[in-house]
């Protein structure tokens, strides 16, 4: 008979599973020894990074991806980018060992001691094995949990001495549904309650581009010839954002999101919360005489918008059916731009200082030099308004970013989303935009980057603070909050110790000279610019 480690192997060939992103440990050995020639072990040196890299991987691919992580320690590690892993809709099977069975009531040393709390809520389903020979059959179910809507992380514990059991239990492969469609009469009276709308306007969000829908986003915009808002945050772009009906990002607070809707009579949500705010500042959910209608994949989102009439569907069926409900408008609404694009808050003023490159100037630069069809990702908060300025993203799945707000995630994210291009034969290139505070959250991921040969371009802004968090303290009136500082950092020394071709810039011939070395180079390089010090406004 196979071993459990046998059967569990087969069952992920034919799931097309061959690829295991992790960060080994002791428990997680008796899984990983006599690794299969036909399966590849991604390694990180860090086990949030792994998990960030799976992310991408899963999110190119739109396929599962599994993560192999230590017991409670690596499981903790990795805590911050499996929540964003689930806010970002990402189907992932996080695994980690547990100690021998014969143990685990002495609770020893390494021992994950609540192995199914220890992930929640921040994973679909969580699972300890209570016996042996059930490990192929529940790698299936987590697939299944993990893939149908709304996709997200699952964690399975496995003792280390499960693996060699012998088994006759062989898994059933089996697929799963991952779309689910609009209940016919509640898509119909949405679709006449947007017919009927003096002045509607549509709110987007990423579920939309995590199911290749922006085809059909466009088609219910252009028929209905109505004004089309990212829904606030969105980490991945919903829409054109050069098309004549896009108006830009809803901000992420109450009041100010409700002023911008005032004049329409009736709005939809579709694949996006109804809000995501943060900074809490007061007003009402919606402005007078405006109605929500709301359209989602995920029951809990459904069940805690506080305003809005609801539907579950996925997002791009429902806007299928509703452009073949709706009624057509001859006339399209005319569209004041933000010059933000996606990003939630305005630009920062101009600095004074004129001995260095402003963001938007850099920028510009960038947007002009790299490949037409570059991947964009960012995690340099301050700067958001100038970047979607200078690079509006114009075609899907083109831009990545993080749902939860949570620091290092797009270091190792991007190493993924160059994994995936590479898996499924695009290889388009990759620029990864970040804050010098930032990078220090995944920078160990670079060795990653490094190991692979993924000619990823990191684009690191120095401006030697935390930015964002200076904008909090005006918005929040709080002077003199210590730590927003961050100097003395060798950004440059750091990459180079990873293996990554590292330079600094700090006008506009050196970020050009740079950029085309970074470019013509077959493997990860670094820049380091020196910018201008700017606070922007939080909204």
């Amino acid at each position: 008979m196979p071993t459990i480690r046998e059967a569990t192997f087969q069952l992920l060939r034919e799931l097309g599973i061959t690829t295991v992103f992790g960060n080994p440990g002791s428990t997680e050995e008796t899984f990983l020894k006599d690794f299969p020639a036909d399966f590849r072990y991604m390694l990180a040196l860090q086990e949030a990074s792994a998990v960030g890299i799976a992310d991408g991987f899963a999110q190119v691919t739109r396929k599962p991806a599994l993560v192999n992580v230590h017991t409670n320690a690596g499981l903790s590690n990795a805590m911050s980018n499996i929540m964003t892993a689930y806010l970002n809709r990402t189907p992932l099977i996080v695994t980690a060992g547990q100690q021998t069975r014969t143990m685990q009531l002495l609770e020893p040393w390494l021992m994950n001691v609540q192995p199914e709390v220890l992930p929640q809520p921040w994973v679909k389903w969580a699972y300890q094995f209570v016996r042996a020979e059930d490990v192929p059959a529940a790698f299936m179910r987590a697939y299944a949990v993990a893939a149908q809507p709304p996709a997200g992380p699952v964690f399975l514990s496995i003792p280390l001495d499960d693996w060699d059991q012998e088994t006759d239990k062989i898994a059933v492969v089996r697929t799963v549904s991952t779309r689910c469609a609009p209940d016919p009469t509640r898509i119909a009276d949405f679709a006449r309650r947007l017919s009927e709308a003096k002045n509607p306007v549509l709110i987007y969000g990423a579920s939309i581009a995590r199911a290749d829908g922006w085809g059909s986003a466009i088609a219910l915009a252009e028929r209905l010839g109505a004004p089309v808002w990212a829904a606030p945050s969105s980490e991945r772009p919903p829409f054109p954002e050069t098309h004549p009906l896009y108006a830009g990002g809803l901000p992420f607070a109450q009041g100010p999101l409700s002023e911008h809707l005032a004049g329409h009579d009736l709005g939809i949500v579709v694949g996006a919360p109804v809000f995501r705010y943060y900074p809490w500042v007061p007003g009402p959910y919606l402005p007078d005489g405006m109605e929500l209608l709301h359209i989602t994949e995920d029951p809990s989102e459904a069940a805690r918008a506080p305003v809005g009439e609801s539907l579950l569907s996925d997002p791009v069926l429902a806007l299928d059916a509703l452009t073949g409900l709706v009624s057509p408008r001859t006339t399209k609404a005319q569209v004041t731009k933000l010059p933000h694009n996606v990003a939630p808050h305005p630009a920062a003023p101009p600095s004074e200082d004129d001995s260095l490159l402003s963001p938007r100037a850099l920028f510009d630069i960038l947007r002009e030099l790299a490949p037409a069809d570059t991947i964009l990702t960012e995690e340099s908060p301050s700067n958001l308004s100038d970047l979607h300025a200078a690079w509006p993203v114009t075609a899907p799945d083109s831009f990545y970013t993080a749902a939860s707000g949570s620091l290092g995630w797009v270091l190792p994210a991007c190493i993924g989303i160059a994994l995936g291009e590479k898996e499924v034969g695009r290889n388009r290139r990759v620029l990864a935009v970040l804050g010098d505070g930032s990078l220090q959250y995944a920078i160990q991921a670079l060795w990653t980057a490094a190991h692979q040969r993924l000619g990823i371009i990191f684009v690191v802004l120095r401006n030697g603070e935390y930015g964002i968090l200076k904008s909090f303290a005006i918005l929040e009136n709080t002077p003199e909050v210590p730590g927003l500082d961050i100097p003395g950092l060798d950004i440059t020394a750091l990459a180079t110790g990873y293996g990554v071709s590292s330079a600094q810039a700090r006008d506009e011939q050196s970020v050009r000279t740079a950029f085309e070395a970074a470019l013509a180079n077959d493997g990860p390089s670094l820049i380091e610019v020196l910018v201008q010090t700017t606070v922007p406004p939080l909204l």
